[in-house]
């Protein structure tokens, strides 16, 4: 996809307003429906029933998406229908909105593959790397296919086994703890880097403001997922709960030792670069043969 270094910043602000693109979509198609209807599509019908809270317009929205969406919680349909709901009300689409609807289910459908894909990938590269490094080395050439096979197959049982258990919706509050949790390291690592090459240490506020907030939101809500899987009890939960306190644990020494550096490098009042130290490279210069005539 890159073809040169200079298109990495096209590429990555053109991805952060894409994801905020969606992220706003999530939270209008969530307002534009009526309460009552809102919470009819995400919840199962007996907690909807305890809610004593009438649907207004889920019946008409059920008969103009052209299939019955009430009582599917989980997020994807309320917010494919909150899609429709919007795009139909522009002028002379309101007879569209069954495609509007599968439209917005087939691009949910491409963010959640592209997702597992890119993760899936990742996870493999860092598993050959892993394995190849401390138990067999040919595991770590990235282009041995047996390497590929073995890898990727122990990656895709290991979220497959989710699927397996019958309980994928429980991936989702994990899933979205470490998306966060990832957020919160890139926003360290950019604080780090705005307090060595910003000629005003000030600036480095851009991002380490949201990393407070979302450091805090985001472990605040990774707690409550460690005792809300415990408390379960069974292998499904104890297992997510692991992994949940794992990410907790390896954001937390990021951070930690992210603000080991802050405090070093505010001890100068200038930027320092992005390579602090000097280093002599004389000693790996080759000795090239001279061309005699």
């Amino acid at each position: 996809m890159i073809e040169k270094e200079t298109q990495s910043r096209f590429i990555a602000y053109g991805g952060m307003l894409v994801e905020g693109f969606v992220a706003v979509m999530a939270l209008i198609s969530a307002v534009v429906l009526m309460p009552g209807d809102y919470f009819a599509i995400n919840t199962p019908a007996a907690a909807f029933a305890k809610i004593n809270m009438p649907a207004v317009e889920l019946s008409e929205l059920s008969r103009l998406v052209g299939m019955d969406v009430a009582h599917r919680p989980g997020g994807a349909v309320s917010l494919a229908v909150g899609m429709a709901h919007v795009f139909s009300s522009i002028g002379g689409m309101k007879h569209l909105m069954s495609y509007w609807y599968q439209f917005a289910i087939m691009f949910e459908a491409l963010f959640i593959l592209t997702t597992i894909d890119a993760g899936t990938r990742v996870a493999r590269y860092i598993l050959q790397d892993i394995i190849g490094t401390y138990l067999y080395a040919p595991l770590k050439q990235t282009g041995w296919w047996p390497g590929i096979l073995f890898t990727s197959a122990l990656v895709t049982y290991m979220w497959g086994y989710l699927l397996y258990s019958g309980d994928v919706a429980s991936i989702w509050p994990l899933f979205g703890v470490a998306n966060q949790l990832l957020a919160c390291v890139a926003l360290a690592v950019g604080t780090t880097i705005i307090l060595k090459i910003a000629p005003k240490k000030s600036y480095a506020w851009v991002t380490f403001a949201p990393l407070i907030f979302l450091s805090i939101t985001v472990i605040t809500a990774g707690i409550m997922n460690v005792g809300m899987y415990f408390k379960r009890g069974d292998t499904l939960g104890n297992l997510n709960g692991s992994v949940s306190v794992f990410l907790i644990i390896l954001v937390l020494i990021t951070l930690a030792d992210s603000a080991r550096k802050w405090m070093e490098l505010l001890k100068n009042d200038g930027p320092v670069g992005m390579n602090t130290e000097i280093q002599d490279f004389t000693q790996y210069e080759e000795k090239r043969p001279t061309i005699t005539q």
